[in-house]
């Protein structure tokens, strides 16, 4: 893992076309800006791991689906 200090106002770059720059700390919370390309999907780590759940779930249920499609053949 990469660790860096970032003052307010100052940024990070990711390759070419992803930067993100700390808006403001205030206590134990940072506000950071992302600019990225609209087909880059951002998401909280939080939100992230719930949809990759959700893909997984819902791609049993086509596995599923299969199974039962193919025993009918």
């Amino acid at each position: 893992m990469l660790v860096l200090t970032r003052k307010t106002g100052e940024a990070i770059q990711i390759g070419e076309n992803i930067e993100i720059t700390v808006l403001s700390v205030s206590g134990d919370q940072i506000k950071l800006g992302i600019n990225a390309p609209k087909n880059i999907e951002i998401h909280r780590k939080e939100v992230y791991v719930s949809i990759q759940q959700e893909n997984a779930e819902a791609s049993k249920g086509m596995k599923n689906l299969f199974d039962i499609l193919s025993k009918k053949e």
